[in-house]
């Protein structure tokens, strides 16, 4: 509970002020998270929250830095409740900045609720299991990592790969089909440059898709503590369209790795003991708050689907982003440099990449009978090519078996014709399928032992 009896009050006891903290002293009682009002010697209010609070003290974290403040002159205002954010479905088709103000040039959208951005526990007994399969028109994600409707399936990419064209097209494609239900997107991006802020909003107005997305951006300049709130203030609105407003809802988060910088920046200023790599031990915890807000509950209609997007330093999946967000989220998609270097778009990596909850969101009423084969045999089949191309890097390709130069034959047409499309080609599940079994059918029969003999007559050669 937060306490309101001195909400009020004003006090100008700050004793220290390091990067965007400050610390009060001789106040009272106040609570984690707690909003802050910070009147700067022009009169001028700032945003901050309560970062940590003990017995007469407490550190704040201002939202819009400390340059400008002054020991003496600074006026702080506890208020006594955690930061809100007014929501309604009429912010669809939006811009706003990671503390949810309008950054369009419109009016405020009004609102008759207001919810504390750090989103409500979720009993694990009211969860419903993912089952529905989510359409994003990319086939390596549709036919080989599918989408499933409650899933968190993030994206593992390097600096400089394709993520944000990947991004940008998922959110514009992203369909459950056979159903008519309402669907729209929620777009974080934080600690993103001005020109790919332009390319996301220009993208989205030009092809018609803004209207169902609500985009959020922090952007490189903006101060870090905003990058912190980003996540939650999108999840926040998330949640109120799939569970009050009845929608499904897919949220993009891009780019996981600043959030986890701008946590790394603060903690420090904090003086909290650093574990890997300098982040704080808390990470862990803290990547799970904004990743277990997704998912179904029991009774509601509505679903929030997470695809949050991190780019690797080093291109090091060991590194302890990817790694910490691996054990929390339901697989993981990973973009490849070297696929990238041939001109592959998109390049997901086809053997690192995984859905945990595909096989639950596939098959025979949901996507296409053979799916799960087909998915199957073209995991295996690629991970020969692997093999036979690591061998023919040593010993060469001619002293390559037939059945071999098959394989690398498979390889060059899954590459070229299954993984590789246009950016604004938007591939239906039975399109992917069917191209699927046209590279399968470069290969001989007998090497598709994971489909059957009714699959095989029917597809094969197709």
């Amino acid at each position: 509970m937060y306490d309101t009896q001195f909400s009020k009050r004003e006090y100008s006891t700050s004793t220290r002020m390091e990067g965007p903290l400050i610390a009060v002293s001789g106040i009272h009682n106040v609570g984690f998270n707690e909003l802050v009002e910070i009147k700067d010697p022009q009169g001028k209010i700032r945003l901050g929250l309560v970062l940590e609070s003990a017995e007469n003290t407490a550190i704040v974290q201002v939202f819009e830095g400390t340059m400008g403040l002054s020991l003496k002159e600074t006026r702080i205002r506890f208020t006594g409740t955690p930061l809100m954010l007014p929501v309604t479905k009429k912010m669809l088709g939006r811009v706003f900045n990671g503390l949810g103000r309008p950054i369009d040039n419109l009016p405020t959208p009004i609102s008759e609720h207001q919810l504390d951005i750090n989103g409500t526990p979720i009993n694990p007994t009211a969860r419903d299991y993912p089952q529905k399969f989510i359409q994003t028109g990319i086939s390596a994600i549709d036919g080989m990592n599918t989408l499933i409707r409650g899933q968190k399936l993030p994206f593992f990419s390097g600096s400089g790969l394709a993520h944000n064209k990947l991004a940008a097209q998922i959110a514009r494609q992203a369909t459950i089909p056979g159903e008519n239900t309402n669907f729209a997107v929620v777009f974080a991006a934080m600690g993103i440059k001005y020109d790919v802020a332009r390319f996301f909003i220009r993208n989205f107005e030009e092809s018609g898709a803004l209207e169902n997305v609500i985009l959020f951006l922090n952007l490189a300049d903006n101060p870090p503590i905003e990058r912190l709130v980003t996540p939650r203030t999108a999840l926040t609105i998330a949640e109120h369209l799939a569970f009050n407003e009845n929608m499904h809802v897919l949220v993009i988060m891009t780019d996981m790795s600043n959030y986890c910088e701008s946590l790394r920046e603060i903690s420090t200023l904090r003086g909290d003991i650093p574990s890997r790599k300098g982040y704080p031990g808390y990470l862990y915890s803290d990547l799970a708050q904004i990743f277990e807000r997704a998912g179904i509950i029991k009774g509601k209609k509505g679903s929030i689907t997470q695809m949050p997007i991190l780019t690797m330093p080093n291109d090091d999946i060991t590194h302890p982003i990817p790694d910490l967000t691996g054990y929390i989220t339901e697989g993981q998609i990973v973009l490849e440099r070297e696929l990238s270097q041939r001109g592959i778009y998109p390049p997901i990596a086809g053997l690192p990449s995984l859905s945990r909850l595909m096989k639950d969101g596939i098959g025979e009423g949901m996507t296409r009978k053979d799916h799960p084969h087909l998915a199957s045999q073209l995991f295996s089949a690629y991970s020969r090519v692997k093999d036979v191309r690591a061998l023919a890097s040593v010993i060469g390709q001619e002293e390559l078996t037939p059945i071999d130069h098959r394989y690398l034959q498979f390889g060059d047409a899954f590459e070229k014709d299954f993984l590789s499309q246009k950016e604004d080609e938007n591939r239906d599940i039975e399109t992917t399928l069917n191209i699927g079994w046209d590279v399968l059918s470069v290969l001989p029969k007998e090497e598709l032992y994971r489909m059957n003999e009714e699959e095989i007559n029917k597809f094969y050669g197709k």
